[in-house]
């Protein structure tokens, strides 16, 4: 076998992940990074190679491609739709060199004499960056390296075939966000999503709370679309899992709703207008039975429309009744059943007016008007014709005294907040789960008032969830009331018990948000001694993988741009790199902020001369978090030139010493 060092990839850029099993390793070059050799090109095809690179180069006198070689490559993303060549036609396409001012490439033509495939090196480094594929002579899709590393970043849609444009940041293959993308594609996107059980998908098509705040919405309907939103992301992985009526050969099939609606400035306190889709229902195919997938509401943010909660379907495939987010009356998830008198109309009414009022209300007003709008929702409630509307109001009800009680306006919400489980979620043990949790969490805040007793609080915090635990097992509520006990268990430095509540989240809550956390969580308590990985992306967008660092003691630093400690941290680091300068100590810090741009923004003024790895999604569920279950902040992991774990969990005050004894 030819030594891997004298090898060349040939043309074949494909999307690999289906792929494969049946090909060769993975050879690596600046120029097609993003390649793999299959068996049946042979090594004849390596010489071929050389002279495709040599014709950026010298394109008057060096050989193009064959058709057949150009005609290999194929898009990064799976679902791309562009015209593929019978065999028999592939011998009768033409291949020309591309000489174009500052551009250089090949483009195939089809026997028609209509373009097929264009391939392109935009800025004169004499390396592809644009591989673009037609449908029928259109451009229809294409994937660009945009920061010309020889890796694709974006990935585009065009022609007839959408207008979606996916952002790769870390440009693994997977779209990390969407710069562009249509209420159409988005209802699209969410099918696939469930049908593929890929809570990441979803993620990426809800409003970030950056998006949110950038709309100018009143900043009690900005709370409540925060919040459904966080919601989303949390119980996707749930939903995915437990319905039935969208399967792996599910197929999206159209878009349905009423014509897009305009939220004008001043609604509720907004400061701009707001175009909206309400009630968007997305048509399917499963099994050659139809279904229908209510999507609910979008907004649209620039260029983008975007998901703000949960969507809702049937196990029978049949459509749950929903409502809008904004054009309902009331301004929030209306369930109301067909059937539903002219007394809850008159209800809904009212509380559109209590909402318009809360708007604008006074603070020392606001206590009053949340009671007068619980005790709407609790008739409406009682008065709902179905189990679905009641438990929609009966989630409502929560959502917002919830929110009210935690901000301080209706501190005597939380007696209500504590009598809805037993009072409007009896017979449903899920949602009554979510009341009691979202009570407790509520009083958790009240209670830490500037006088109180730390540890009394915390002490009734920690015997309340474990109580909690033992009366609604096997809900999402109770997985999270695990991870706050295992954290707790940390603290005190009791590491076994930590591990048996982890444990127990991570066996028995798998493909969730909660889940991975805990096999993260696992991961770091039991990494002493042993070998370690991370990947990630700098956040100037470079690859990163820990292992790169072997020879080096290594310190892992966990941050938020709203974590004090964190900073006071990164003074030390900074004097310790220093000190152990000659022993090599690297430092990698990890930013778990919501939003990019408040890390973008820190690291401007303070300049770390370090690593920065970043990710979206937060503290809470961004990936690089959850790969070692991080759940408060600082975290500090430290490594020796081994890559293997010293300390999973040092502390700032100890940190010193403890490199001084492991570089001895």
């Amino acid at each position: 076998m030819m030594d891997r060092s004298t090898r060349r990839p040939a043309l074949v850029n494909v999307n690999a992940r289906r792929q494969w099993h049946a090909w060769d390793a993975c050879f690596v070059t600046p120029m097609f990074r993003n390649t793999r050799l299959p068996k049946w090109l042979g090594a004849g095809l390596f010489a071929a190679a050389t002279a495709i690179q040599a014709g950026l180069a010298h394109p008057a006198v060096a050989q193009s491609p064959t058709a057949a070689q150009a005609l290999s490559l194929k898009p990064l993303q799976q679902d791309a739709n562009y015209e593929l060549v019978p065999a028999e036609q592939v011998a009768k396409c033409t291949v020309s060199d591309i000489t174009e001012d500052g551009q250089n490439g090949w483009e195939v033509t089809g026997p028609d004499g209509h373009l097929l495939r264009r391939f392109v090196d935009t800025n004169g480094d004499k390396k592809i960056d644009l591989w673009s594929y037609y449908n029928y002579g259109v451009e229809a899709y294409r994937d660009i390296d945009a920061d010309f590393n020889g890796k694709a970043d974006q990935y585009r849609w065009l022609g007839n075939t959408g207008t979606r444009w996916g952002v790769d940041q870390d440009e693994d293959g997977r779209i990390d966000a969407w710069r562009r993308i249509s209420a159409e594609e988005v209802s699209a996107e969410v099918v696939a999503a469930l049908r593929d059980k890929d809570p990441r998908r979803f993620a990426r098509l809800l409003a970030t709370p950056a998006e949110l705040a950038s709309l100018g919405l009143g900043e009690a309907k900005l709370a409540e679309l925060e919040m459904k939103a966080k919601l989303a992301a949390r119980n996707f992985a749930d939903l995915a899992k437990s319905q039935t009526a969208i399967g792996p050969e599910t197929e999206w099939l159209q878009f349905a709703a009423p014509a897009p609606g305009l939220v004008p400035e001043g609604t509720n306190g907004s400061t701009k207008d707001l175009v909206v889709y309400e009630n968007v229902v997305a048509m399917y195919e499963n099994g050659g039975q139809s279904g229908q997938l209510m999507v609910g509401t979008l907004v649209q943010v620039g260029d983008r429309w975007r998901m703000v909660s949960l969507p809702n379907v049937g196990d029978d495939g049949a459509l749950t009744q929903s409502s809008g987010l904004f054009f309902t009356p009331g301004g929030a998830a209306t369930a109301l059943s067909p059937t539903s008198d002219s007394g809850l109309q008159a209800l809904v009414t009212q509380l559109e007016s209590l909402d318009k009022k809360l708007a604008s209300a006074p603070e020392a007003g606001l206590p009053a008007l949340h009671a007068a709008r619980a005790d709407l929702v609790e008739k409406l409630i009682a008065g709902s014709g179905n189990d679905e509307d009641r438990a929609t109001w009966t989630r409502q009800l929560v959502d917002t005294v919830s929110v009210a009680v935690q901000s301080g306006q209706y501190p005597d919400g939380l007696d209500r907040l504590k009598r809805v489980a037993g009072k409007f979620a009896r017979a449903n043990d899920a949602l009554a789960a979510y009341a009691d949790y979202q009570a407790i969490q509520a009083e958790y805040v009240l209670k830490q008032t500037p006088d109180a007793d730390f540890e009394k609080v915390q002490m009734w915090y920690l015997e309340t969830l474990a109580a909690f635990v033992d009366a609604h097992p096997q809900t999402i509520e109770s997985a999270q009331a695990m991870l706050q006990l295992a954290l707790a268990k940390e603290f005190e430095d009791n590491e076994k018990e930590a591990l048996a509540y982890y444990r127990k989240v991570r066996d028995g809550y798998k493909g969730t948000e909660a889940g991975e956390k805990a096999a993260g969580a696992v991961r770091r308590l039991e990494s002493v001694g042993r070998k370690i990985e991370l990947d990630g992306t700098t956040i100037d967008g470079k690859s990163f993988k820990l292992s790169q660092l072997r020879g080096r003691p290594v310190v892992v630093h966990y941050w938020a741009t709203w974590c004090e400690p964190c900073k006071q941290d990164m003074k030390l680091l900074s004097r310790l790199q220093g000190r152990y300068k000659r022993e090599g100590l690297t430092l990698v810090g990890i930013n778990v902020d919501a939003r990019r741009g408040d890390a973008e923004a820190f690291l401007r003024e303070n300049r770390l001369p370090w690593i920065q790895l970043f990710e979206e999604g937060g503290l809470e569920s961004s990936r690089l978090s959850k790969a070692f279950g991080v759940q408060t902040l600082p975290t500090m992991m430290l490594v020796d030139k081994d890559g293997t774990v010293v300390r999973h969990n040092v502390r700032a005050a100890e940190l010193d010493a403890v490199i001084e004894e492991m570089v001895k």
